[in-house]
């Protein structure tokens, strides 16, 4: 079995040119909780300025429902996200580190040194508070302003995040610019630096090779893989970076392929839609257009 992270309602949005509505991004929640998503990246708390899509965080917070066996995890980016967050009664943060300077500064304000130690303080704080802990290496695949990116650099990170102790450690091919060749050493370096530590990735599918990505992944042991309801997505830092994996198309390879997770795909490609008619755009997702392989008669 493989954890699935929806991510539609952080990393989806944030990229998105129409600010959906407080009401809207909580009955997004709703509807992938009933799907059978029990882990959903819920909100981000950064510069509302900087991510105006992201400015009502701690409203969406509030209006949440809280059934047993769901967490909602906050993206956080220094002490006064993470301040915010313990507020607003996330059950798990995300801390992102990006793995080459230049993007590092773009996207968070900061070189790639300072972002770890912001992780190493973030992590100690949260851990006193007894909040879930995961530790995101952006731009592990491909940078977009510095090009390629030397697995031993991601690694050379991977040891560095591993000693503040994370409950997870996820490699982000933020750009959508890696392959399974890539996957299968950055995964199995990193398992090899921090033995007993879930790993989990988060691709996108800007050049068509995410979802082999996610599935070379379940290969190599990852416990689990971020998805957003309809392949929507992108970071606003980042040019040309289209949507992430779509939730309901790499269902329909985990469920052809045997792996449970818990999900239903169907009940996900109707909120994809419901979304796409919200934000008033097409649904990336393949899915919707192709419809599921039929059945045998």
């Amino acid at each position: 079995m493989v954890e699935l992270i929806e991510v539609a309602p952080r990393d989806g949005l944030q990229n998105e040119s129409a600010v959906l509505a407080t009401a809207d991004k909580v009955r997004l929640i709703e509807r992938s909780v009933e799907a059978g998503l029990r882990r959903i990246e819920a909100v981000s708390f950064v510069n509302p300025k900087r991510v105006p899509q992201m400015a009502d965080a701690e409203a969406v917070m509030e209006r949440l429902p809280r059934p047993e066996g769901v967490g909602y995890a906050g993206l956080v980016l220094n002490r006064r996200g993470l301040d915010r967050a313990l507020a607003a009664g996330v059950d798990e943060i995300n801390v992102v580190v990006v793995a080459t300077d230049e993007f590092s500064r773009r996207n968070q304000g900061c070189t790639v040194e300072e972002g770890a130690a912001a992780w190493a303080a973030i992590a100690a704080d949260a851990r006193a508070a007894g909040v879930r802990r995961t530790v995101t290496i952006a731009a592990a695949f491909g940078c977009p302003f510095e090009g390629e990116v030397p697995a031993s650099r991601v690694l050379d990170l991977v040891r560095r995040v591993a000693e503040s102790e994370p409950d997870e450690i996820a490699v982000a091919d933020t750009i959508g610019v890696g392959v399974p060749a890539q996957v299968r050493a950055l995964l199995t370096g990193a398992a090899g630096i921090a033995p007993g530590v879930p790993l989990r990735c988060h691709f996108h599918n800007t050049r068509n090779t995410g979802y082999a990505n996610a599935l070379t992944a379940l290969d190599c042991g990852v416990s689990a893989l971020d998805a957003s309801a309809g392949g929507f997505g992108g970071c606003p830092f980042a040019p040309a970076a289209t949507g992430n994996i779509a939730t309901e198309d790499l269902l329909y390879a985990l469920d052809r392929s045997g792996v449970d997770t818990g999900v239903r795909m169907s009940a996900v490609a109707e909120t994809a839609a419901w979304l796409g008619e919200r934000l008033g755009k097409p649904v990336p997702a393949l899915l919707g257009r192709a419809g599921p392989f039929p059945a045998a008669p």
